[in-house]
């Protein structure tokens, strides 16, 4: 066996023990970030909102990231990142016990601290894990690497609204609109109590599971990695290693990037419920809009496996943003001037509107778009690959405030088109107010073919 070989199986080897425990990671990550989707309408109605309020439940969880960020980068530094790791699951199984009695009390703003504090402690798991993939083997291939967590990611967003639909909201059906129309006051308010109730015990079993999780971390054979193996940020505050990395131009297309593309996939993922069940998407139980969720997760995972079968030995990571881009615009063009009476049979489920299965494929959009933009945006930046990390993972804060504009704007036209008499034949705001995707996936085009090239703002 020649030297090089011999070099080719170490990397392998040492590679393959993290990437083991980075997937199981980013499973339990797309576990707790896609029940989202179907706890959006389950709110609407648990908790008596509207269109807009319930939004508060993305605004809720991806905000933490925003604001946990650059202390979670700060926290790793201190602890490493196996320590960091254990601790972001312990934070998350804080939030999941939350639920207990928020569930008890049904009050929405309780469940929206815990979501909080779950979105914290992903914010610190994905400041320690984003960077550190990109990391453990040639950059060139991060997005391939990045592609085999995203597969586990949605995979676990597939399974999550089909298991709490199936094992706590499957009676959904009996809390219909026309049903608590005709109950009491008090009738109603035991009804939706009843409701809350059922999502005590599997958040339960959550936290359980992140507490055995972070024991098996805390004692696993991850190793540590060094980010500023030159000396380059050591000696810097916190403050100066912003102020550095924000001189690199392809970090900060790199950050407004990654907040609207996480705008577009959370709203492809979080509002499909709300949409299908405003659309009739009801099926035999009257919950079959809760699961469209996971029809989005298919369309990423569809994504996700053409990433890792093409990049890069075929395709670019670069160019498969630029496609990834122009699908966006297109996808989101027709699902905004199509009218929803055209309906799909697909085998196997209810018929569908036409425009419900575009925004699934929204997915397909947005599945490449995280492994190209957390190389790419990290390029060239050295010791300061860390906190630019830290930095990326502020840009999910578009996960939490597009969907409100979303909601906010879907409210709006809903109440102009039903004070016009109109909402028979105009096309709902849920609908329209998908166009506030378009200039995200513009800017996705803009960073694919220059925002990621620049390396200075002389340059620019």
């Amino acid at each position: 066996m020649s030297e090089i070989d011999i070099t080719l199986k170490k990397e392998q080897s040492s590679t393959l023990i993290p990437m083991v425990i980075l997937t199981s990671l980013f499973f339990i990550f797309g576990f707790v970030t896609w029940l989202n989707g179907p706890l959006i309408p389950f709110f609407k109605l648990a908790c008596e909102l509207t269109e807009s309020q319930s939004y508060f439940v993305t605004f809720a969880f991806y905000i933490a990231y925003f604001v946990m960020a650059i202390p979670s980068s700060f926290l790793i530094e201190k602890v490493g990142y196996k320590n960091g790791i254990s601790l972001g699951l312990l934070v998350i199984a804080v939030g999941a016990l939350l639920f207990y009695p928020a569930a008890a009390t049904r009050t929405f703003g309780f469940f929206l601290i815990a979501l909080f504090v779950m979105g914290t402690g992903l914010a610190i798991l994905q400041t320690a894990a984003n960077p550190y993939v990109v990391v453990i083997g040639p950059r060139e291939s991060a997005a391939a690497r990045i592609s085999v967590l995203g597969i586990a990611n949605k995979l676990a967003g597939f399974l999550a609204p089909l298991l709490l639909t199936a094992l706590v909201l499957s009676n959904i059906g009996d809390y219909s609109s026309d049903k608590i129309a005709v109950m009491t006051s008090v009738q109603k308010e035991s009804a939706l109590d009843l409701l809350a109730l059922q999502l005590q015990t599997p958040y339960l079993y959550m936290a359980a599971i992140m507490l055995v999780l972070a024991v098996l971390v805390k004692f696993s054979p991850l190793p540590e990695i060094n980010l500023d193996d030159e000396g380059q940020v050591a000696h810097l505050s916190i403050f100066k290693q912003i102020k550095e990395a924000f001189k690199h131009p392809q970090l900060v297309f790199g950050v407004i990037t990654l907040m609207v593309y996480i705008a577009a996939e959370v709203l492809a993922g979080d509002s499909i419920g709300g949409f299908g069940k405003q659309l009739g998407v009801y099926g035999e139980k009257g919950s079959f809009y809760l699961k469209l969720t996971s029809f989005t997760m298919t369309a990423m995972v569809v994504g996700y496996i053409l990433g890792i079968t093409l990049i890069p030995k075929y395709v670019s990571q670069v160019f498969a943003l630029k496609i990834s881009g122009f699908l966006g615009i297109i996808l989101v063009a027709a699902i905004v001037v199509l009218s929803p009476k055209i309906m799909v049979q697909l085998p196997g489920i209810p018929q569908l509107p036409l425009v419900i299965i575009l925004v699934a494929l929204l997915g397909l959009a947005n599945a490449l778009c995280w492994p190209a933009i957390w190389p790419m945006a990290l390029q060239d930046l050295g010791g300061f690959t860390k906190i630019g990390g830290a930095i990326l993972i502020m840009g999910i804060i578009g996960g939490a405030v597009f969907p409100l504009f979303y909601g906010l704007l879907a409210d709006h036209i809903n109440t102009a088109n039903a004070a016009a008499g109109i909402t028979e034949t105009a096309k709902s705001g849920n609908q329209v107010a998908y166009l506030i995707l378009l200039p995200a996936y513009l800017m996705i085009v803009f960073f694919a073919f220059k925002g990621h090239k620049y390396r200075s703002w002389k340059s620019f």
